[in-house]
């Protein structure tokens, strides 16, 4: 186990064909300052804190969730306790579904710089450290909601990835998760990340595939959770960050020029419907993951995006709850994991 120390959370305003492994079976501001579940920060003496609490650190309140303060209003999911639950939750799963793998870049293991783009609770980039401790792990998102504690080859950037990347030395691996409805413009995050890796870095993107589906037609257009799907898709779309990303990341890589392209495919059962151990596990875990997070995953969206009120969400999304643990709806959502080496 690394060294723990305080993790140095940055304030840092910018100006500005290979393998497819097949398809398996009214705002108000919140201050909260530095609470012990956010990262203390290490800032330039120019800034003062109250500089910092007015550009990181005042939440906004909305519908009764708490959201990110720089580039207010970009990204739709909360950052809140709850949500921080829910991210480390769905690391778990990640593991599960992964076999304790935390990624499939052939070059990681060896990668001296390492970007982690939408690090959330910091979990991935803080485990990725833990196990590498040749590399200089950075972790970059909207909010400053990672542990004070870190190890001492890990540290944490407050910063908007859809600006100019102003890092200076590049990286030898960029690792992005569950960033699907993030970014307005994929391609330019795709330039972004070649210009700033080292020749024969390697890039790493993994997200869902939306919708969700299933294979034995037990899952139909009548259904609330197909429905709800469908709602998601649509807002994301007129909000101008569709939630169906990924669902071209293999040949945005190939656009871009990198080499060794590979895709893997794997699923999350709705619920414990399988009937092999693991995938009733995944099961298990995408109902801890997604159902008790639904209102954070929807509400945003939902609401600035399609001008739903709260109270027209909360008994939509009782009958989405109610399809999700339905045993006799076999969905699941394809997770796609998407690499490439930069020439």
């Amino acid at each position: 186990m690394s060294d723990l120390v305080p993790g140095a959370t940055d304030q840092s305003h910018t100006d500005g064909s290979g393998e497819t492994v097949a398809d398996p079976p009214q705002v108000e501001e919140v201050n909260n300052g530095n609470d012990h579940d956010s990262a203390l920060g290490i800032v330039d003496d120019a800034l003062t804190s109250e500089s910092v609490h007015s550009s990181v650190y005042n939440y906004h309140m909305e519908n009764g969730r708490r959201y990110h303060a720089l580039s207010k209003g970009k990204y739709v999911l909360p950052n809140d306790e709850e949500e921080k639950q829910r991210l480390d939750i769905q690391n778990h799963q990640f593991s599960i579904t992964f076999d304790g793998r935390s990624c499939f870049s052939p070059g990681a293991d060896g990668a001296r710089r390492v970007l982690d783009v939408g690090t959330g609770t910091g979990v991935w980039a803080i485990d990725f450290a833990d196990e590498h401790p040749h590399a200089t792990v950075i972790g970059v998102d909207l909010s400053p909601i990672q542990p004070e504690y870190v190890p001492v080859n890990c540290r944490f950037e407050v910063d908007d990835i859809e600006n100019e990347w102003t890092w200076t030395e590049p990286f030898d691996f960029i690792f992005s998760r569950m960033m699907a409805g993030s970014f307005a413009n994929w391609d330019n995050f795709m330039n972004e990340a070649l210009f700033h890796s080292k020749p024969g870095g390697w890039l790493e993107v993994i997200d869902s595939s939306v919708p969700c589906r299933s294979d034995d037609g037990s899952l139909t257009e009548d259904h609330a959770l197909h429905q709800w799907m469908s709602l998601m898709l649509k807002a994301s779309e007129n909000l101008g960050r569709s939630i169906a990303a990924s669902n071209h990341h293999k040949q945005r890589f190939i656009n871009a020029g990198l080499k060794n392209v590979t895709q893997r495919a794997y699923k999350w059962p709705t619920n414990p419907w399988p009937k092999d151990s693991k995938n009733k596990e995944l099961g298990f875990w995408t109902l801890a993951n997604i159902e008790n997070g639904l209102e954070g995953i929807s509400m945003a969206l939902l609401t600035r995006g399609l001008g739903w009120t709260k109270e027209q969400l909360l008994p939509f999304l009782a009958v989405v709850r109610k399809d999700m643990r339905d045993p006799h709806i076999h969905a699941y959502w394809t997770i796609l994991v998407t690499y490439g080496q930069k020439p």
